[in-house]
Formats: C-alpha cells, structure tokens, sequence
C-alpha cells in the first residue's frame, strides 16, 4: 500500500496532465481530421448570398445539361467549346435560381399547391403546361388524365408529372416576381409633358470650336499619379474580372516524311482489302477516320478536294491517295444516280413521348388522323401550326428546303429525293415520332454520287514528338525568368503569342485548344514566372506570366493608353478654356481662339447629334439652357472633340406633331419592362455576394 500511496503522490499530478493531452489530442484530431475539420478540403464549387454549390451536385448538373443537349441534337459529340458554354451555362442558372429564391422569400411570395392543379386549366395557356399537354391551342385532357393516371401506377410517370409541376411552380414564382417589378415602372406625367415641351422646337446655333487636336499630344505632359487619380475618379469606367495574362511560344510535333510514308504503306494495305470487300460501309467506318456517308451529294455541288478527279469515276473506281489536310485518303465511287439537286417539302411531326403519355401507337393514329384531314381537303399549313411538335418549322407551315447531302432524317430524306413525287403525302416513321411529308416541288433532276473515303490521319511519331519535347525542354533550360524568356525567343528566332483574358475556368485557350493545365498552373504562379513545359494536342508549350489581374479596379498598366488619352483632353480643355477667359460675345471668343464663327440648323434636345458635329450631347444640352436662351453665348463647353461656346440663334418648331401624352407614358414603360428580363438579372447579381470557386477544384 505504502508503494501505491508513493506513486499516488509522486505521479497524481503527471497522470492528470497525460489525461488532459489525451482528451484535447481526441478534439482537436475531429476538428482538423473529420467531416467538418477545418483542414478538410472544401467541395464547394461557389456560393451566392452564403448559399453553395457543391461539386457532386455541380457536376451532376452539367451531365444533365450534357445529355439534354445531346437529346435535342441527336445525340452529337459535344466539342471542348460546348462544355465550357455548358459549365458557364449551369453555374448561371445556380446563380439565377438562388439570387430570384432569395428575393421570393424578402417579398414573401409563394406558389400554392391549389395555384398550380388551377394552371392545368385552359384560360391559364401556361406555356409549360400547354408544350407537355396542348394540342390546337388548348389543353389535351385525355392525355392529361392518362398521364395522371399512369402516375399512380408507374415512378417514371409519377416523376415526371412531379417535374412538371415543379416547372409550373417555378414559372408561376418568377411571374408573379416580374408582375410586381413591372408595375413598379411608371413614368409621370409631368415628366412626359416636359418632354414633349423640349422636343417641340429645335435651334439653330452659332459656335466657336476649338478643337483639342489644335494642341500636340507631345506638348501635355502626364504623370502616373495624375492618371492612377483619374482611374480612382472613374472606378466604374475600369472593373474588370479577375484573370491573367500569358506570353507563351509553341513547338509544333508536327510529322515528318517518315511518318507520312508509314501512314501511306498502312493506307495502301488497306486499300486492298477495300477493293476485296462487299461491306463498304462497315469496312470503312471501321478502318477510316472519315466515316461513311449514307447519301448522296449532287454532282455541281461537290466541294470537296481534288473534285474533278473523283466526281466523274465510274461506280467501284477510286482515286488517291491525296492530302485532305492532314488526311491521307482514297476516293471510292460507291454508287451515282439522277434525283434532284433541291427539293421543297413540308411536314408535320407527331412527337412520340411516352412520358407525356404519346405512345408510339398514339402518334401512328393521330399522323393518319392528319393525313386524312389533308386529303380531305384540310389546309396543310394551319394544321402544321396547330398540331406540329416541331417549334423551327410549325410558323412557317412546316415548309424546308431538301438538297441531297442536307443533314436531315434520312428515312425524310430518302423518299423527298428518290422514293416520292411531286404532290405525293405519306407518313414516314423516325426516331423523334411520325412525319407526316409532302413533297411540294423537286427540281433539276441530275447526277448525284454516293462517294466512299477511306482516310487516315499522318501522326507524329514518338521520335518526332521526342524532337519536339527536346526543343520545349532546351527553351525552359534558358528561360528562369522573364528577361532570359523574351532573350531565348529572340536568339532561337521564335513567335512569341499572347493569351490575353485568361480567366479561373477557362478550359480552353484559343490557339491552343484544350488547356486546362496551364489555365491552373497560372493561378498558382507568380507575376513574371515561366512554366515547365506543357503537352497540349500537337504541340509544347511553354509560358511566362505576364500579368495578374484580380477583380475590381483595372491597373494603371492595363488601361494607360485610354486613360492617357482622356486625361490629356482633360489637359487640353483647361489651356483652351484659360485662354478663351469668359468671353461675352462668338468674336471674342473666336478672336481669342484664332477659330470661325461657325452654324448648325435643327438641333434637337431629342438627339445627342449634330449633323456638323457629331456627338456632342453638352453642346446639344446648351443650345436649350434656359439661362443664356438667344440673349447670351454659353460659358465655354468641354466637348467631345473640342472646346465649343454657343450662342442660339433662334428657336423653330420642330414641325413634328405633338405625340399623345399617354401614349408617351405607355411607351416608356413597355420599353423599360422590355429590358427587364435582359437587366434584371445582371443587377441583382452585381447587388449579391458570389464567389467563384470552381477554379480551385477543375
């Protein structure tokens, strides 16, 4: 006991401390290491008023947008260029959705579940409703109760229905939001009767202009502190986003004629098999990089390369190989035959929507329900307008020009140029639903070709890319900064490129194509520091970075040329007005200036343009100042192009005719909510609080 008692006293108080260590170790090992640590890496792509977007769900935006793009293009490959409008696009409409959000809840404005069962109703026409449900004008309710009935039954169905009025919610909020703005906007009636008084008389003046260029340039002297002092004064004439700027040189892997002789031999191999085969389309969309085309071109409208060597080849004759770019190809003649080289049809679609309830069965019927009608004697456009589900065409009474190589639905296709006749109406299934067609007129039936190219791109080899990336690798060895940068250029003889603007998400840089490396690398760099070397496509690349930009008031260095500019004139109006004095009459002022007393006729407080002058809203301002009327001349007026004093010579009347007062309001106002859904948005965002992180994670 004795012993215990002894460490007791010895060690009570080391254990306590051990205790305490162990205790703070376990908090703060959560507070930097677990879900919410403060070392855990953020996801957020951004936020707008305190409200983020995390990356999952950022993502899973834009792969939603992606596929819808794809569904309405018929499935095409979306280019680098479209992703980034894409990711543009879906970071917008975040920003949209949480800045409108946020004012709904300040006005207090809500969309019951009552106002949204009362849109599916016929005196509503609400535009979503009636694109999923409308048929001539009003709403289907078969189709809407077979809807609502399969969503009892049926997720997808019932998912659906749930969207859609989700979108009618959304559409009635944002209606009602606009509503109110809308009739905010009012302009007084006091105010359209002072304008009508201003715009019922124009004068015609005498002046004295100075012009600035009577002064050299090399005469006013400036100095940073009088131009930084300038840009403090006009912050609002210099914001500029944050992004950055790059000086970069490229080295080309381009292919030597090693590789173009190994590109030909494999073409040529295969080149033999082709004249063996019976499936040409297969083959060639298998073995080509120029797939198949399963249609026809007319002769005269062949654009292609070496044109005149291949359009007269006999069905089964080739010709090549030639350069197609950077294409090694054979031409083949598949097949020729006379149609015509442009054909006029209209149509109507039946859209198939089985989420809609339009079941491929449904469309057939109601396709032959409408050809019936027409041969029936039915107008064929004002049905086109009320029934037809394609948005491009139905205005227009379905009506398109057809040409054989015409990127159209080829079922279309087939029977407007080959199969049908003038005046001749069928019913042709597609992918998108039942096109009910008509051809109304072909002409200039002649040869067509049906051409087959089997092609293959000449790539670098690995020794010519090896070059290449040498080249680069010997350039960054002699550029550590930017002086040796701009010094290896010009010993090495090389093109120095500029990539001006570059901004945090920018995936692509024009002239380079995909970039997103080195976009991230020059967010991480210093001002003036060169980069490794770069593998971009086809090329290497190396870049110095010339400028950091952060958002709000541009740098000196950035806009001295303009701000130059505007302060010398500045300079030059204060000598020229010094020298004018305050003069009491044109000839002294044209005497002190050494400059004509010169007219103007019609000048009108409606326009900021004068015929002899140009624009010149201060001398137009004036020439209408109650102060100095026709008795006195003005004090000398900073213009545009020069220093100007005026004298009025006489007020006319404009001999336009007075415009009604209340049409004079209703045409402010319809103008001012006209802007609103192009200005709105672009105001609420400038008085919220966003932060674009997305950089940081792409």
């Amino acid at each position: 006991m004795s012993v215990i008692q002894k460490i007791r006293d010895k060690y009570a108080v080391v254990i306590v401390v051990v205790i305490c260590v162990a205790i703070a170790s376990f908090l703060l090992q959560d507070a930097f290491f677990g879900k919410n640590s403060m070392t855990r890496r953020s996801t957020s792509v951004g936020k707008v008023n305190g409200k983020e977007l995390d990356y999952s769900d950022y993502q899973r935006r834009i792969t939603d947008y992606e596929n819808n793009v794809r569904q309405q293009m018929g499935n095409v490959n979306l280019t680098d260029e479209d992703r980034q409008q894409i990711r543009e696009q879906v970071w917008n409409q975040f920003l949209t959705e949480e800045i409108l959000n946020g004012q709904y809840d300040k006005l207090g404005l809500e969309v019951t579940e009552a106002e949204v069962i009362d849109q599916f109703n016929d005196k509503h026409n609400n535009p979503i409703v009636m694109r999923q449900f409308g048929q001539n004008g009003k709403i289907d309710r078969n189709l809407l109760q077979q809807v609502a009935k399969e969503a009892n039954n049926n997720d997808q169905y019932r998912l659906e229905l749930h969207r859609i009025q989700a979108d009618v919610a959304r559409y009635q909020l944002q209606n009602k939001y606009l509503t109110l703005i809308r009739q905010g906007i009012y302009y007084p009636k006091w105010l359209a009767k002072q304008q009508q008084e201003d715009n019922s008389q124009t004068a015609s003046i005498s002046y004295v202009n100075v012009p600035y260029a009577t002064i050299a340039d090399a005469s006013i002297k400036l100095t940073d502190a009088e131009l930084n002092q300038f840009i403090q004064a006009h912050k609002q004439m210099f914001q500029v986003e944050e992004s950055r700027k790059l000086e970069y040189v490229a080295f080309d892997a381009i292919p030597s004629a090693q590789d173009s002789s190994v590109a030909i031999n494999q073409l040529v191999s295969l080149k033999a098999e082709l004249d063996s085969t019976k499936d040409i389309a297969g083959f060639i969309n298998r073995n080509s990089e120029t797939k198949f085309y399963n249609g026809y071109i007319a002769k005269n409208e062949a654009k292609f390369p070496m044109k005149d060597s291949v359009v007269d080849l006999p069905v089964g004759g080739d010709f090549g190989p030639y350069y197609d770019n950077n294409l090694i190809t054979y031409a083949k003649m598949v097949d020729r035959k006379s149609m015509p080289d442009s054909v006029k049809i209209r149509y109507i679609l039946v859209g198939v929507n089985p989420q809609g309830g339009v079941t491929d069965e449904i469309a057939a019927k109601r396709a032959d329900s409408l050809k019936a009608a027409i041969q029936g004697g039915a107008n064929f456009a004002d049905l086109a307008k009320q029934f037809s589900d394609d948005e491009r065409t139905k205005e227009n009474g379905g009506e398109m020009e057809l040409t054989p190589s015409t990127q159209f639905l080829p079922e279309v296709t087939e029977f407007a140029m080959t199969v049908g006749n003038k005046g001749q109406l069928k019913s042709i299934k597609t992918q998108y639903g039942y096109l009910l067609t008509e051809v109304m007129d072909q002409k200039n039936i002649g040869p067509a070709i049906k051409v087959a190219y089997l092609s293959k791109s000449v790539e670098a080899s690995k020794e010519t890319n090896n070059t290449a990336y040498g080249l680069a690798s010997d350039f960054v060895a002699k550029a550590n900064s930017k002086a040796s940068f701009d010094k290896a250029i010009t010993e090495g003889k090389l093109v120095k490129r500029i990539a001006d603007r570059v901004q945090p998400m920018d995936f692509i840089i024009p002239g380079l194509g995909q970039s997103r490396e080195l976009v991230r690398w020059a967010y991480d760099a210093k001002e003036n520091a060169v980069s490794p070397v770069f593998t971009l496509d086809d090329k290497y690349v190396v870049a110095v970075l010339t400028t950091i930009r952060q958002e709000g008031t541009a740098p000196l260095a950035d806009v001295r040329q303009l701000v130059e500019a505007e302060v010398r004139k500045e300079k030059k109006a204060a000598q020229i007005i010094a020298k004018i004095g305050t003069p009491t009459s044109l000839d002294a002022a044209a005497k002190a200036s050494n400059q004509p007393v010169l007219k103007a006729e019609s000048v009108s407080f409606a326009t900021p343009f004068i015929a002899s002058l140009g624009f010149e809203p201060r001398v137009v301002g004036a020439s209408f100042n109650k102060k100095w009327g026709t008795a006195a001349v003005s004090a000398p007026i900073e213009g545009g192009s020069g220093v100007y004093v005026v004298k009025v010579d006489a007020y006319q009347p404009s001999g336009q005719p007075a415009m009604d007062i209340t049409a004079m309001q209703a045409s402010y106002e319809q103008g001012v909510a006209s802007m609103l859904n192009n200005q709105l948005f672009s105001v609420l965002k400038k008085l919220s609080n966003v932060k674009d992180t997305r950089g940081k994670l792409f």
